[in-house]
């Protein structure tokens, strides 16, 4: 299958985003302030991530109980009212989300000390209300502009989102590589985030594809692919900033003003694991 050449600019326009995603975190493994403390906080946040999603309003579903009570509902209408595919699709979301809650609670558990609180969904929830994990503000402000993307621009303002979704996987893909090239003096924590990475990253991998391969059958105007570029290119900086609050900001000064004015080296995209040809 072959992208056509407006999907191609759009991978174009986000790959510089994705490698400055990327380098919050290459920079952070080799900060002179990364501490177990630190390590613990951001990986708070992102178990937060991945069982609350962004509930954050109260209502206290996100991507555990809301698809649950949807599973409920639909289960009665299965084949009747409901295409059992679309019960599938929640079912393996459900789990997937959870299988990443877990991984990344047991890099997080591995770095406790003697006595010291084990993480747990409700706790997570409760934790992020107090303030007890970094970059909530960026994160509130990250899900406010996709919330307002999507009501301005409806089904085309949620595609940007799921074209962003996840940043090209990069947290993933750099954490896996501390496998083979630890930090020295952060040996045990390098090696469960290494092994959280790796359990989450091909799930993670696949769910972004969606969100890519499938824009050329969406039949976009002109008009539409140039909106979805300047939103996409807005949700991308806006996960910059949340992923560097995530981790400490460590990326500061004129730095992080190039990388937010795209003037990183591009991410490759792999054109050849999309099954797509250039």
């Amino acid at each position: 299958m072959k992208a056509s050449s407006q999907l191609n600019r759009l991978i174009d326009v986000a790959a510089p985003y994705w490698a400055g995603e990327a380098e919050v975190f290459t920079t952070y493994w080799r900060w002179d302030k990364r501490t177990r403390e630190t390590d613990r906080a951001w990986l708070a946040l992102q178990c937060f991530k991945e069982v609350w999603g962004a509930s954050t309003d109260g209502k206290k579903k996100g991507l555990f109980l809301g698809p649950l009570e949807q599973l409920t509902e639909m289960f009665p209408k299965i084949d009747t009212g409901v295409d059992r595919h679309e019960v599938l699709d929640i079912a393996e979301g459900l789990w997937a989300e959870f299988a990443h809650y877990c991984a990344f609670a047991d890099a997080y558990d591995a770095l406790a000390l003697p006595g010291e609180e084990k993480i747990n969904p409700a706790a997570l929830y409760t934790w992020r209300e107090d303030n007890r994990m970094p970059g909530r503000a960026e994160d509130d402000a990250l899900t406010a502009l996709r919330n307002s993307h999507g009501e301005r621009y409806g089904k085309l303002g949620h595609r940007a989102l799921r074209f962003t979704e996840g940043g090209y996987c990069t947290l993933f893909s750099e954490g896996m590589k501390l496998r083979d090239r630890p930090t020295p003096g952060h040996e045990k924590a390098d090696r469960a985030i290494a092994e959280a990475c790796t359990r989450v990253y091909d799930d993670e991998f696949g769910h972004m594809l969606k969100g890519v391969v499938g824009l050329d059958s969406e039949g976009l105007g002109d008009a539409d692919w140039k909106l979805m570029m300047e939103m996409s290119v807005e949700q991308l900086k806006g996960r910059i900033l949340m992923r560097n609050a995530q981790f400490g900001k460590p990326l500061a000064g004129a730095r992080l003003g190039e990388i937010l004015a795209g003037k990183c080296k591009p991410l490759p995209f792999d054109y050849a694991r999309a099954k797509l040809a250039a």
